[in-house]
């Protein structure tokens, strides 16, 4: 009898458990905000995405357009995107974020967009923004990641930004492919003749590029365990030239430049320098580089394992990326507000 009434104890315990972890994890991902659907239509197709507004507000609202890096994003980004909303939100912003092409509801195949095309769609976001009552169409500005530095730039140069926010963005498209090479295998332990090997297969692929190859001239030299899909070699074939160094006199409002100390992707030196270089008066521009953080404003800790990051997300989502990478953007917001 004694035993049975453990057990039970036991299996009590462990419902009860179980239960404050299930309302702890859905208590953290009710962000303090109003999410709302939004259609856009365009020559091109339709556009879908996500409007996200503070519970309660009064007056006019600036507005962050988020703009996606590479890959087939969402207008979440896989619900990473909302900490921020909810930070943004707290302080009076709106947030618009659309569905890459052929992601969500979106129309198209974003595989099929130059930058340039890029740039047009984030102006119809404007143009959308702008015809809702609740935007203040002078409090309209951007936030971008890693490839939105070859849109913001020359989004600068179409529209009026009341602000820049732009993380972990490259300069030149080949040059950071290079580093990202270099980079990655020396932290994963290559040698430098594996890593001179590699990047002059990846030489050989510039070359056909540079020459507008075909397909099939890549594929007859293509690696079999580093083929990429022929959209994808069409992707790269559009964009490949893209150097954001001759844009970046454009940006004539405030500019908020976030980088990560252990960024393997992008060459945050050479990032720095060329937006330091780009961009006048320099009071437009303000730098900050986060140590132990990397090209997703992750922690270095976690930024190399999934799981680490889903349970980060799951416990603390408002926690998962760098302490006062959050803060940054806040700070110049408020600042601009004063």
């Amino acid at each position: 009898m004694f035993k049975w009434r453990k057990r039970y104890i036991s299996i009590i315990v462990a419902i009860l458990l179980m239960l404050g972890t299930a309302m702890y994890i859905v208590d953290q991902s009710d962000f303090d905000m109003v999410e709302q659907t939004v259609e856009i239509q365009s020559p091109q197709g339709r556009l879908t995405g996500t409007l996200t507004v503070p519970r309660n507000h009064s007056g006019k609202l600036g507005l962050v357009l988020f703009i996606h890096g590479d890959g087939p994003i969402d207008s979440t980004h896989g619900e990473g995107y909302k900490p921020l909303w909810e930070r943004l939100a707290s302080i009076g912003y709106a947030s618009l974020s659309l569905d890459k092409r052929g992601i969500g509801g979106s129309e198209g195949n974003w595989l099929d967009q130059s930058m340039d095309d890029r740039v047009v769609e984030a102006q119809q976001a404007i143009a959308w923004a702008k015809e809702q009552s609740i935007i203040d169409d002078s409090k309209i500005g951007v936030w971008g990641a890693s490839q939105a530095g070859w849109v913001i730039p020359k989004l600068a140069d179409k529209e009026h930004l009341a602000f820049s926010i732009l993380v972990s963005p490259a300069i030149n498209w080949l040059e950071q492919g290079e580093y990202n090479t270099r980079s990655q295998m020396a932290k994963d332990g290559h040698s430098h003749e594996e890593i001179q090997n590699q990047v002059s297969y990846e030489n050989q692929i510039k070359e056909i590029l540079k020459k507008h190859g075909t397909y099939e001239e890549y594929t007859k030299i293509a690696q079999e365990d580093d083929l990429i899909s022929k959209e994808r070699w069409n992707f790269i074939r559009k964009n490949f030239n893209s150097d954001a160094t001759a844009y970046l006199h454009y940006f004539k409002t405030p500019v908020l430049l976030l980088l990560g100390e252990d960024d393997v992707n992008v060459d945050i030196v050479d990032t720095e320098q060329a937006y330091r270089k780009g961009i006048h008066p320099s009071s437009l521009l303000h730098v900050k580089i986060f140590s132990n953080t990397e090209h997703s404003m992750l922690p270095t800790s976690i930024a190399g394992s999934e799981w680490k990051q889903s349970l980060r997300f799951l416990f603390a989502p408002r926690s998962i990326t760098r302490d006062g990478y959050m803060d940054e953007i806040e700070h110049m917001l408020t600042k601009l507000s004063l």
